[in-house]
């Protein structure tokens, strides 16, 4: 038996996923698909379009939870940093990992605040809050200073327009062989080709449907 696989946390997990799949947003109908591109990819609108969505739960697949799981475990990972902590499904599942690593400290942020009471209270109820610092604002300013000096593991699930410049807030941190993942990194042509070049400093590698796995290399 496992964190992740036991009493409170599965159960929790459970029923999370249940209700991100029934949550809808009104404001969803206001973009149209070419719209909803432009703001993705937007490097200055993107909190008025995520925070439109503020419903929405935009949350990791079970499967990808698992596979975070999974990579903390795996690489005895003590200290994570998370950019985009949404409601807090994909922050449970590394939590867990730190958990049952033997302890450690994840760094997590968001910048809509009724999110970030409701990732506060998942937490609680999943018995690892302790883990976890919830950092609230804009990742560009929170993830910009008081981090630890060796980073194990980089989640990047937020603005997807973002995902070079928080690699860059980071990347100095990064121990050799941390490993960085990347949820729907399609949407950030810029990142795939930073951690895909060759002399980039990076091994990367599409891991499924919708992950980019890199390692940092030195």
């Amino acid at each position: 038996m496992t964190t992740l696989t036991g009493t409170p946390l599965a159960p929790l997990l459970n029923r999370l996923f249940k209700e991100a799949d029934a949550a809808t947003s009104p404001a969803i109908a206001r973009y149209s698909r070419e719209e909803r591109t432009r703001l993705i990819h937007s490097k200055t609108e993107y909190r008025q379009f995520y925070g439109s969505l503020k419903d929405l739960w935009l949350a990791v697949s079970p499967e990808t939870g698992t596979l975070l799981y999974m990579l903390a475990r795996s690489t005895g990972a003590r200290i994570i940093v998370e950019f985009g902590t949404s409601f807090g499904i994909s922050t449970l599942y590394l939590a867990a990992a730190l958990r049952d690593n033997g302890g450690g400290r994840l760094i997590t942020t968001e910048f809509e605040p009724s999110k970030v009471v409701r990732a506060k209270s998942n937490l609680m109820e999943g018995g690892l809050v302790d883990l976890v610092e919830i950092r609230e604002g804009d990742a560009l300013e929170t993830l910009s200073k008081d981090l630890p000096n060796r980073i194990d593991l980089l989640l990047l699930d937020g603005a997807k327009a973002l995902y070079p410049e928080i690699l860059s807030l980071v990347e100095s941190r990064l121990r050799p062989g941390a490993l960085v993942i990347a949820d729907n990194a399609d949407f950030s042509p810029d990142y795939l080709e930073r951690v895909r070049a060759p002399a980039g400093g990076y091994m990367s590698t599409p891991f499924g449907d919708d992950v980019e796995l890199s390692m940092r290399l030195n």
